[in-house]
């Protein structure tokens, strides 16, 4: 016999939809946040010119490096740990999309919160308090120009609240809730431009030092700001959805919640992540000094450095809003599985969710190799920074996919791998830049990025598989996405030289950029690269349909 549902679980979304609406949400502040993002750098570029911009990149390497060790693994380490709970204690509650619906799991899930708080409190400040002292000795000696040393004390002041919204971060992803930290980040966003956009009409005239020290200010108050309006929405979560329905002593949890359980999947992703940033700092420090060695000033070096960095760069990673969205979503649905041992569908996620990566990131890469010079052109104005984007457009499907198939490893429980990928990737990135760039100035640095990306792609790949035991498909998921996104390249490019209607108006590029997507995807129609098998999984992904008993 059927049972009605009460009224409080009617309303409950599907597991599909309640991850639909998570990626949905991300999707959008993603690509509203890397559309503002790239528009106020080309504003940045515009306004405070390349030698600030190259600047800034400089000390973002140093800055990756204090991220990495005052977050911690924070991030990973929550939503592994609070994941972890939700399959233990309460599996079927969650895997129905009702949340955490037991007394045992809401009090095992405020115990987690309660010890990942703490750690990245501990290093957060620890990370912080280490930077200050130090920021006078990073400036001068290690990156070599001291008009760093300001900027970097700002920086080191945002490593705490950066270490707890990354915790509370880890928990809004676990629960799969992230609807809230992505009306965050919309709001962090907002402010940082409104912040450096003020700061930089005081301090633009007083040189180079102090329109650095602005954008870094800016972003730093916009962090702060941040800090107060997650722990505003984990407090209100917490309430809602936490609460305490009884008193008394709760039953002995175990290893689930122990403080030696986060420490395991902490402190080798940290230790392994602070020697890769550790080596990515260097691989960054080495690039002005190498082309400053192939015959450049240290000016035209820094402008040359933030061309690619802060300009071309983000453009090609701009549509990755996509694939970076869903791959944040998948460690705790990956982890849950795991925990249950569900092999089947951690193998089924990973086909559903790679072969849409990789057909994504083909079109992508047709299109920015098509038209990567009209984009650098309409963006910024710069013919330099749309040769750099044609020039990495062919990578962007390895580079595209490496998200999804970190993300698979880190729920698989395969992040220390990850990591000493990571390490080899840059070690390997490091010794590139150090022998090409005096040689071959920055097309050494772009044959670099080529061969660690390939090969940190590759090595991550293969665990993957063998882990996942994904079924591979080349038609589907190599061959036939590269043929298309070729033919819908040269069948554009044919028609603009017949028709003349080729330009770098802003409205044209636009054009001719959606045009050339639209022949991809029906060429994919037509060779069945994107078929029935793709659109279905799509539909029961996103099928907002209601549970029935």
């Amino acid at each position: 016999m059927v049972k009605a549902l009460s009224p409080r679980h009617a309303k409950q979304p599907t597991a599909a939809g309640r991850f639909a609406l998570n990626a949905l949400s991300l999707i959008a502040v993603n690509l509203f946040m890397r559309t503002v993002g790239v528009a106020f750098n080309a504003y940045l570029a515009g306004r405070a010119g390349g030698e600030v911009m190259g600047l800034y990149s400089l000390l973002f390497g140093v800055y990756g490096l204090a991220m990495t060790l005052g977050s911690a693994g924070i991030h990973l380490g929550t939503t592994r740990m609070v994941a972890d709970v939700m399959g233990q204690f309460c599996p079927e509650g969650n895997r129905a999309g009702e949340g955490c619906v037991g007394e045992v799991c809401r009090r095992a899930i405020r115990r987690v919160m309660v010890r990942c708080l703490t750690y990245s409190l501990v290093c957060g400040a620890g990370a912080g308090l280490l930077m200050l002292v130090s920021a006078p000795w990073i400036g001068r000696v290690w990156l070599g120009d001291g008009r760093t040393v300001l900027s970097l004390r700002v920086l080191a002041l945002t490593l705490p609240p950066i270490a707890v919204s990354a915790c509370l971060g880890g928990y809004f992803t676990a629960v799969r809730r992230v609807v809230r930290t992505s009306a965050v980040g919309i709001g962090v966003q907002f402010l940082r431009i409104g912040f450096c956009a003020y700061l930089l009409t005081l301090w633009l005239p007083a040189g180079v030092e102090m329109t650095c020290l602005a954008l870094v200010l800016g972003g730093a108050l916009s962090e702060f700001c941040g800090l107060l309006m997650t722990v505003g929405a984990y407090l209100y979560d917490r309430r809602k959805h936490l609460r305490l329905t009884r008193g008394g002593a709760c039953e002995d949890m175990g290893e689930a919640v122990s403080t030696k359980k986060l420490l395991g999947i902490t402190v080798p992703v940290t230790l392994a992540a602070c020697l890769r940033s550790g080596l990515l700092t260097l691989q960054h420090i080495l690039i002005p000094r190498g082309l400053k060695r192939s015959g450049a000033s240290w000016e035209a070096a820094l402008t040359s450095y933030g061309v690619l960095h802060s300009m071309a760069l983000p453009v090609v990673l701009f549509p990755s809003a996509f694939i970076s969205s869903f791959s944040g979503l998948l460690v705790p649905e990956v982890a849950e599985s795991v925990a249950r041992g569900d092999h089947e569908r951690v193998a089924r996620l990973a086909f559903r969710t790679v072969t849409p990566a990789l057909i994504f990131s083909f079109g992508v890469a047709g299109v920015m190799g098509c038209f990567g010079r009209e984009l650098g052109v309409a963006v910024y104005g710069s013919a330099e920074a749309g040769e750099y984007i044609r020039l990495l457009a062919p990578l962007i499907p390895i580079m595209y996919v490496d998200s999804t198939v970190d993300a698979f490893l880190k729920g698989m429980g395969e992040q220390v791998y990850s990591m000493n990928v990571n390490i080899i990737d840059a070690g390997a990135s490091v010794l590139l830049v150090w022998l090409l760039l005096p040689r071959m100035g920055l097309a050494g640095y772009v044959v670099a990025i080529y061969v660690t990306e390939t090969l940190n792609t590759t090595l991550s790949l293969c665990r993957m598989l063998r882990m996942s035991r994904m079924p591979v498909k080349l038609w589907k998921q190599v061959f036939g996405p590269l043929l298309c996104a070729v033919g819908a390249a040269t069948v554009c490019r044919l028609v603009g030289a017949v028709f003349q209607v080729h330009g770098n108006g802003t409205a044209r590029v636009i054009l001719w950029v959606t045009v050339c997507a639209a022949v991809y995807l029906v060429l994919c129609l037509l060779t069945n690269v994107w078929g029935r098998e793709q659109t279905e999984d799509l539909r029961k992904v996103f099928g907002h349909k209601q549970r029935e008993a």
